[in-house]
């Protein structure tokens, strides 16, 4: 029997939540409030565990055709003996987390997959499952030496530090080119944007084009109209207390704690000192990029994504542009005459019509990771890199619009 008789597609949420209130009770600890399965249970258990699609590519798309809604739901409910075994020994490597008194990390991704692999080898907890349960504890918290985002915070925020960091962020400020006293761009970007040939760039990087390039920001509104702040110019950042993915502000307004604690995680504590000293002093330069083949590309990326928006008049912005174009999503949306109603959010809708601060947001965001883990830019690598990040925009933009148009269809 069809899952939804008549139907020639349906949406991948509704399947999975209908195959999910098969499995009762047993598989709470995996549920959220409205009874179905937590984002992490999708995304670190069923999608790569159970459903795999990329062995099942009938099963990856938003919209599951007719054909596969019944083979998806069925091999969900014939896993269910795992899952609800999964959700056993989540309790067990829970209740081990607080005796060890661990808070570092987030459980569910810590510990999601090693209870699904702990089901599916030991089946359900048994005599000995308080041993096992706090081995792996032990075993996944054996590099506690690492860095953590909360040494980050403590550091940043010890008395006996902040001091001397706050001096060093006051004195910070590196000069930047003054727009009445610059020759302009450099005639090498404009070479670059007609061929897009990056031969030129270390003769770029040479020349100081990326600094130059950013004697602009000082202007009122210049940063804001690039998405990299919301402040008519930007100010020097403060260090920071606290930092939130879901809440992080544009690239130039972050903290130092904000600019940090998503990329140290894992590095050596010894190193701590030296890498927020490295970040202060990045916040002082042009772009707030430390090297200047980051702010380099940083222009080149700004220039070549003019295209994003207006009609290209070069080669690199019609290379740009003709990726975006060829989205159809992107179409569709700019088409509706009430995108709210459709169930696409505002927010979101704002971003496909300003595709290029999205991108230079990301481009930014991608560059100073670069950075904080010792990566530099090549003019090898240049294009992929300038490529790389209108894509990373585009697949979020599908999956947000995606996650929008199933939540909608599972209202109704």
């Amino acid at each position: 029997m069809s899952v939804l008789p008549g139907e020639r597609t349906v949406p991948r949420a509704a399947l999975l939540a209908r195959a999910w209130s098969l499995l009762g009770d047993g598989v709470a600890p995996l549920t959220n409030a409205a009874g179905r399965p937590l984002a992490r249970t999708v995304k670190l258990i069923l999608d790569p565990l159970v459903l795999r699609p990329v062995l099942n590519p009938g099963f990856a798309a938003g919209a599951v055709s007719g054909a596969h809604a019944d083979d998806l739901v069925a091999t969900i409910t014939a896993a269910g003996p795992a899952l609800r075994a999964t959700a056993e020994w989540y309790l067990l490597v829970k209740r081990a987390r607080r005796r060890a008194g661990i808070t570092e990390g987030h459980p569910q991704d810590l510990y999601f997959q090693r209870c699904f692999e702990l089901a599916t080898t030991h089946g359900r907890p048994g005599a000995d499952a308080e041993r096992v349960a706090a081995d792996v504890v032990e075993e996944v918290h054996a590099g506690a030496s690492r860095l953590t985002a909360e040494d980050l915070r403590r550091y940043l925020t010890d008395p006996a530090n902040a001091g001397e960091l706050d001096r060093l962020l006051r004195a910070a400020r590196h000069p930047v080119p003054d727009p009445a006293r610059d020759p302009g761009p450099d005639p090498g970007v404009a070479a670059f944007l007609v061929s897009g040939d990056t031969a030129g760039f270390p003769a770029l990087v040479a020349a100081n084009a990326g600094s130059r390039g950013a004697a602009e920001l000082a202007g009122p509104g210049v940063a804001r109209g690039y998405g990299l702040s919301d402040r008519t110019v930007p100010v020097p950042p403060e260090l920071g207390d606290r930092a939130s993915k879901r809440d992080l502000p544009r690239p130039l307004d972050r903290s130092v704690l904000e600019r940090l604690f998503t990329t140290v995680t894992g590095s050596d504590p010894a190193g701590l000192p030296a890498l927020v000293r490295r970040e202060i002093d990045r916040t002082g330069r042009a772009w707030q990029l430390g090297e200047e083949a980051s702010r380099v590309t940083m222009v080149l990326g700004r220039d070549a994504s003019a295209g994003l928006e207006h009609e290209p008049t070069s080669g690199a912005q019609r290379r740009l542009r003709s990726r975006w174009d060829r989205e159809a999503y992107v179409h569709r949306v700019l088409r509706l005459p009430d995108p709210a109603a459709a169930g696409v959010p505002e927010a979101l809708r704002a971003d496909i019509l300003g595709v290029r601060r999205a991108y230079l947001r990301r481009l930014w965001v991608r560059l100073h990771g670069r950075e904080v883990r010792g990566g530099e830019v090549t003019a090898d690598a240049l294009w992929d890199l300038l490529d790389g990040v209108l894509r990373s925009v585009i697949l979020d933009q599908r999956d947000r619009l995606r996650a929008a148009l199933e939540r909608l269809v599972a209202a109704r």
